[in-house]
Parts: structure tokens; C-alpha cells; sequence
């Protein structure tokens, strides 16, 4: 495990000016120390620079009492949309944990070689339009770990790897490494704050203004890491509606699923709308072959006598990272999986099924095409992995220390 924690007494800076961090011995990865400290004033973007862990401070910003440990108070404001805000008050209808409208704006973000204010970060309206069809992201969580003290950042690296994959499918060119990723991340939770579960969003887009119809090939890119506080559903006794959807999951040979870039989310997008218009939560999409692919933002599973059943790679998948964690959790606990081929109408006799994903964890599906699965309630695999994964992302459990890069909060005391 990566670690971060905070600075002892002996690295206060004169004037309020942040001090840089030590480095403490040990650790295959090193592990490292930040100091808590009031956010400089002035941040230069003219010349853009990758600062080092060492020279980072964790700067303290309030937020939710209700999620964060003593001593942090509520931060209002945001602007923040959510997708099934009229959902919310009930966790058991509850099937977004993507954004958590109270959180409010982070302060900074990271753009290009340095943190920037959130406020400031800004393009030419003109850079907006062709630049976003070869745009290209991830999505990866920190979690307040169970004692309330740490943020640990889930599978970091893999999802950054898996950026740079996908911007090689793309064709565009990413000018940091995943190594300077990781630190940009790290920066970005440590200038923000952050003491509550937080959504973190590294993305690459073409840079300067693009009118070609078609973005050329091999351009540089601008990279953005931003965040913000989301809401996690995994306590919850949750469950969502799911529909099979009319519109097939874009293959392999047409815009590859195994980027992840975000034209290819309007596929997902188009089965989104149909599914709410008649009344589910989420849509399962089919593959051109007309077997189950995943959901538009998640891959699914199924459980037939006592069997997990999930669709392979090669069906039209995103090569997920929750897919892959669900997975290992679930053969280290014993239980049978296969990988293959799923029948629509398979979704219809199954036991238990369930979506696997970052934004959207391990959530339960109620009911297919309004039939009910199992008695409707989460099966005892689906809570089986769905628990473990829990237990995982905040710190709870003895193993996987390996996909966990913790950040330790200033001392509250």
C-alpha cells in the first residue's frame, strides 16, 4: 500500500508559507508525509510544472458532517446536477453514486503540469466541439477508510494505465506518464482537502482549438485531473429497475468499448433515455451478436444455481477494473464463475443480478424488463461481493493492500 499521512511538528513552515513534505523510509512505493497548511495564494499556471510528492501539502476543506469524521464542518454551495435527485431520500430506490450534491466545488484541480483554481480553469468555447469526439478519461474513487483517517484511493494505477491505453486506441498523445498521473492525483486530493469519499476524474482532450471534422492523429494533449465529492451506495439496501434496451452496444469494429473515451458514452447515453421514458432505472445492452453486453456505464452479472455468470470481454465491454476486483472476490471466496456468452432471456430466469462498476459499485438489480429477480431483494452473492468490496475500498479487509494508495488526514486533535 502507497502511503501518504501527515507531517509532525517539526515541519511548520515560517509565515504561513507550506513547507515541503518529508519522506519517510520504507515501503516499496516510499511512503510520504503532508503537512496540513493554508492553500497558497498564488498558484503559477504560466510555466506548468509536475510538483513531486515531497512537495506536496494537504490543505483542509470542510465539507458534509454527515460524512466526513468530527471536527470538519458542512461546506454549502455547488453547482452540481444529479441524474435521480427525486430518488435520493429513499437508499433502497437509490441508484447513483456518482456526485453528492452537497459537496459543493473543489478548489483546485490539475491541469496540464499544476494545480489550478477550479474557478480559473478555463478554454476558448471554440476548443469545445471536435476536440471532445477523441477525448478520453477515467474514473477512480477515494474512500474514507472506516477509521476515519485516511482517503484511499482505489486501484489508482490501473486506471491510469488504462488512460493511457485508451488514448492510444484514440490516437492521441498523452505528454505525462502514469507515474506523473499518480502524483497529479495525489496533489488534487491534498490541495482540496478532501475528508469524505471522492470521485476523481483524469481526462486528455486534444489541445488548442480543433475545426478539422475529423481530429487528426497524434495530437498533444491537455489533461485534466478534477474531483469532487460523490455518495456511496454500497451500505445501502439498495436496488435498481433494469430494462433490456433497443439500442446495441457499439462494437469493437466500429468505436471500441475497450476505450474509454467519451463519445463512446452517447451509445450508453441513448439506452439511458429509453430505459427512463418507460419507467426502469438502467438499460442492459445487447452486443451485435445479440448477446447481453453491460450497462452504459458498468458491466453485469448474473447468478444461476449458485454460479456467477458475466459476460466476456470480447462481448463489447470496457475492460473493467470493478469487473476485474468482483471477479478476484468472488474466486477467493469459492464461488464458481464463468465467463461466456449470456442469453437475453437468461437474464430472466437468473437469481440474482447485479451491475459492477466505479460510479455505480456493486449494485443489486430488483427486476428485468418488469420481472422480478429472485424474491427482489439482493441475493446472497450479490451481498457476498458487494460487502467484500466494501470492506476492501475502506480499509476494513487483510488483503489487497496493492490496490489501495492511502492518503492520510491532518491530525484534528
Amino acid at each position: 500500500m502507497s502511503r501518504l499521512g501527515p507531517v509532525g511538528e517539526d515541519a511548520g513552515a515560517a509565515g504561513g508559507v507550506p513547507s515541503p513534505a518529508r519522506r519517510l523510509d520504507g515501503g516499496a512505493s516510499g511512503d510520504y508525509v503532508l503537512e496540513h497548511a493554508p492553500p497558497p495564494k498564488n498558484v503559477p499556471v504560466r510555466e506548468p510544472h509536475l510538483a513531486r510528492l515531497d512537495d506536496l501539502t494537504y490543505h483542509s476543506r470542510p465539507v458534509r458532517s454527515d460524512r466526513v469524521r468530527p471536527g470538519f464542518r458542512q461546506r454549502s454551495g455547488g453547482n452540481h446536477i444529479t441524474m435521480i435527485d427525486d430518488q435520493r431520500a429513499d437508499p433502497a430506490k437509490s441508484v447513483d453514486s456518482l456526485v453528492d450534491p452537497d459537496g459543493g466545488d473543489p478548489d483546485w484541480l490539475w491541469r496540464s503540469g499544476g494545480l489550478v483554481p477550479w474557478h480559473e480553469a478555463r478554454v476558448h468555447v471554440n476548443a469545445v466541439g471536435h476536440a471532445s469526439v477523441a477525448a478520453v478519461f477515467e474514473g477512480l474513487k477515494a474512500y474514507l477508510a472506516a477509521d476515519g483517517e485516511r482517503l484511499l484511493v482505489f486501484r489508482l494505477d490501473d486506471h491510469l494505465r488504462r488512460l493511457h491505453q485508451s488514448a492510444r486506441i484514440c490516437r492521441i498523445e498523452i505528454p505525462w506518464t502514469a507515474e506523473e498521473l499518480h502524483t497529479a492525483v495525489l496533489e488534487v486530493l491534498a490541495a482540496n482537502g478532501y475528508a469524505c469519499d471522492v470521485y476523481v476524474r483524469p481526462w486528455a482532450y486534444p489541445a488548442g482549438i480543433i475545426r478539422e471534422q475529423m481530429v487528426p492523429a497524434g495530437l498533444r494533449c491537455d489533461v485534466v485531473v478534477d474531483s469532487w465529492p460523490f455518495r456511496s451506495g454500497l451500505a445501502d439496501e439498495r436496488g435498481c429497475r433494469a430494462a433490456v434496451s433497443s439500442w446495441l452496444r457499439v462494437p469493437d469494429a466500429s468505436a471500441p468499448p475497450r476505450a474509454k473515451a467519451f463519445s463512446n458514452y452517447h451509445n450508453g447515453r441513448l439506452a439511458l433515455m429509453e430505459a427512463r421514458e418507460n419507467g426502469h432505472d438502467w438499460p442492459i445492452m445487447l452486443n451485435e451478436r445479440l448477446k447481453v453486453s453491460e450497462g452504459p456505464a458498468a458491466c453485469v452479472a448474473l447468478v444461476r444455481d449458485g454460479r456467477v455468470i458475466t459476460p466476456a470481454l470480447t462481448g463489447g465491454l470496457l475492460e473493467s477494473i470493478t469487473r476485474d476486483t468482483a471477479l478476484t472476490l468472488l474466486a477467493e471466496a469459492d464461488v464458481p464463475v464463468e465467463v461466456r456468452e449470456v442469453d437475453r432471456s437468461e437474464l430472466y430466469v437468473a437469481d440474482e443480478i447485479f451491475f459492477m462498476g466505479t460510479a455505480w459499485e456493486i449494485l443489486p438489480v430488483r427486476a428485468v424488463d418488469g420481472l422480478t429477480v429472485g424474491d427482489g431483494t439482493p441475493g446472497p452473492l450479490t451481498t457476498l461481493v458487494r460487502d467484500a468490496y466494501m470492506r476492501l475500498v475502506r480499509g476494513e479487509s487483510t488483503g489487497h493492500d496493492e490496490w489501495l494508495t492511502e492518503l492520510r488526514l491532518p491530525d484534528r486533535a
